[in-house]
């Protein structure tokens, strides 16, 4: 049996040159029995040791199983985390929950506050269209009753006018005997269109039910109805002008003529007229200035229409059609026979035989024969002392007794009697005493042309 071996350590021998390093050590010699140290896999691994047992594992399982430890310990913190704070979690999402539902509530609010508010803002303006439009429907009203009330004011169609000629065959003659009467109070287009414009407006209207007027039609229709009072109010104010103008124009006549106004007026007859007597009432104090005006012009109108009745009883027009040749005037002249001054009582104007006489104004004729150095001679009585007398005539179209009107033939253009040559002799006669009739035709020039 072979000696054990001893073993011996090494101990370092310091070198007096050595700075007090060591030496390096060397490693045992391995010993004789021992086993060879063990060879290292050529291949990577992590080796697991438990109980004296070794498992070896890769590195990728290594990583899969550490990391699905550390999700595992991640979400069990995690879990842990939840349940520890869940309340307040919970909590302040309830929160959340409420302010969001909250706001959503409070915008609901906010837009049915505004539907509201329009809602409202609608009606109103729907009620105060509906007001503006009550408004131009009542004005409309008032001047449908205005325009009625001037259309019942007539052309003044005076009781002097002539009347056509009852001839048809050819073209008769204008006849300067006019009484001029006022032209007509209502012009010839008074709102024609009044009627049918606000008739379809209310159709329509009354189609829509309560649709919106836009404000743009109401400012039209409000306009329309302003100028269509304009117009009204204007022909009212030219038609009471025209009446008292026409007043003034008749009285100026008459004291032109020096005749009294009051006994032309007792003395004209008032024809066939008549009806129940309805006093005018006044307007009262609260009364439209249109209605006040209106009630002037009635009035004005009823004196002009019997002012117009008693001037056709005056002869101030000319007996003759046409351009008149006045061959001999009135007063002192020498005398176509007796060669010696006379005096003439009227006027001759120069014709053609055949020629139309006409009445100067209304009358009743109470003489129409021969009539000595007059010839054929119609004598016309107008009333209140007026008389006129028209001599010569070739021929008689009237008889005793006949009411004649102005412009209406008695007769006709000659040379009877004492007379030269075809003339009408024409004489005008107040109280059976002749005046110049030059001063009733001149005074009724001067009328015509006022």
């Amino acid at each position: 049996m072979s000696p054990p071996y001893r073993s011996y350590e090494y101990a370092p021998h310091h070198h007096p040159h050595d700075d007090g390093r060591g030496m390096p050590r060397r490693p045992p010699p391995p010993a004789r029995n021992a086993p060879p140290p063990p060879q290292r896999s050529q291949s990577r691994g992590y080796a697991l040791v438990h109980g004296g047992k070794q498992v070896r594992i890769g590195p990728v399982v290594f990583w899969i199983i550490t990391g699905s430890i550390i999700l595992m310990g991640a979400w069990s913190a995690a879990t842990a985390t939840y349940f520890a704070f869940r309340d307040d979690v919970l909590t302040r999402l309830i929160a959340r929950q409420a302010e969001m539902q909250y706001a959503y509530e409070d915008r609901i609010a906010e837009l049915r506050s505004r539907i509201d508010r329009t809602t409202s803002r609608q009606l109103l303006d729907q009620e105060e269209y509906d007001q503006k439009l009550a408004r131009i429907l009542q004005r409309q009203s008032a001047l449908e009753s205005r325009t009625s009330a001037l259309m019942a004011l007539p052309d003044n169609a005076a009781t002097g006018s002539i009347r056509p000629s009852r001839s048809t065959r050819g073209t008769p003659k204008p006849s300067p005997i006019n009484d001029i009467a006022p032209p007509s109070t209502v012009p010839a287009e008074r709102e024609a269109s009044l009627g049918s414009r606000w008739s379809m407006f209310g159709s329509a209207h009354a189609r829509n039910g309560r649709n919106r007027v836009p404000e743009a039609m109401v400012k039209k229709l409000e306009a329309s109805l302003d100028k269509i009072e304009h117009r009204q109010i204007a022909s009212l104010n030219a038609a009471e002008g025209r009446y008292d103008g026409r007043i003034k124009r008749v009285r100026g006549l008459i004291s032109d003529l020096g005749l009294n106004l009051a006994k032309l007026e007792a003395a004209t007859p008032r024809g066939h007229v008549g009806g129940p007597y309805i006093p005018v009432r006044a307007p009262s104090a609260n009364a439209s200035d249109f209605d006040k005006q209106l009630y002037r012009v009635a009035q004005s109108r009823a004196q002009a229409d019997k002012l117009n009745y008693t001037l056709a009883m005056v002869p101030y027009r000319k007996p003759v059609v046409g351009a008149i040749e006045l061959s001999s005037g009135f007063g002192v002249r020498n005398d176509p026979f007796m060669g010696r001054p006379a005096m003439h009582s009227g006027l001759d104007f120069r014709g053609s035989t055949g020629d139309p006489v006409r009445a100067t104004a209304n009358g009743k004729v109470i003489n129409a024969s021969w009539s000595g150095g007059y010839g054929r001679m119609v004598e016309i009585d107008h009333g209140n002392g007026l008389s006129t007398r028209y001599g010569h005539l070739s021929a008689i179209k009237v008889k005793v007794g006949e009411t004649v009107r102005i412009g209406d033939v008695v007769g006709e253009v000659g040379s009877t009697g004492r007379s030269t040559g075809p003339h009408l002799h024409y004489e005008t006669r107040i109280d059976g005493e002749a005046v110049d009739p030059q001063r009733f035709l001149r005074a009724g020039a001067r009328f015509g042309q006022g």
